[in-house]
């Protein structure tokens, strides 16, 4: 099993910005999603490749370091590791559809992935309402 790490919560009048843009990111990635959803896009591809969740993968990578060492961290990292996860899956989708007879298993995991990015989406948005830690594998 994976150790998780603990970060505790302090200075949390410091983080009101930081856990706004927070939400911001949740939200974009929700959008992709829901028009994932919606379209004839998989809900993966859309959130993978649509504006919002571009723009929330941005979001994330400049604004890291203003909350390296706090809980909210470790949600910027439960979003860069859902992000690279659904990017991995996709890539073995792919490898799948090149053959007739992976297919069938191509379509099961990108549906899968499709659903797994839901979960993490959902999870992570109701843990930060909550003001809780994502639990990430230590760094």
């Amino acid at each position: 099993m994976t150790e998780v790490e603990t970060i505790p919560v302090q200075g949390e009048g410091s983080l009101e910005g930081p856990r706004a843009w927070c939400h911001v990111m949740y939200g974009l990635h929700a959008v992709s999603a829901v028009v994932g959803i919606m379209t004839s896009a998989w809900i993966v591809t859309a959130f993978l490749f649509s504006w919002p969740s571009i723009v929330a993968v941005i979001i994330n990578y400049l604004t890291r370091d203003r909350v390296r060492g706090t809980w909210l961290a470790t949600h910027w990292r439960w979003q860069m590791r859902t992000v690279g996860f659904a990017v991995a899956w996709l890539l073995v989708t792919g490898l799948l559809f090149v053959t007739f007879i992976g297919i069938p298993l191509a379509i099961l995991v990108i549906v899968s992935t499709g659903l797994w990015v839901l979960y993490r989406v959902i999870r992570g948005w109701l843990a930060l309402l909550d003001r809780r830690a994502m639990p990430v594998p230590a760094a």
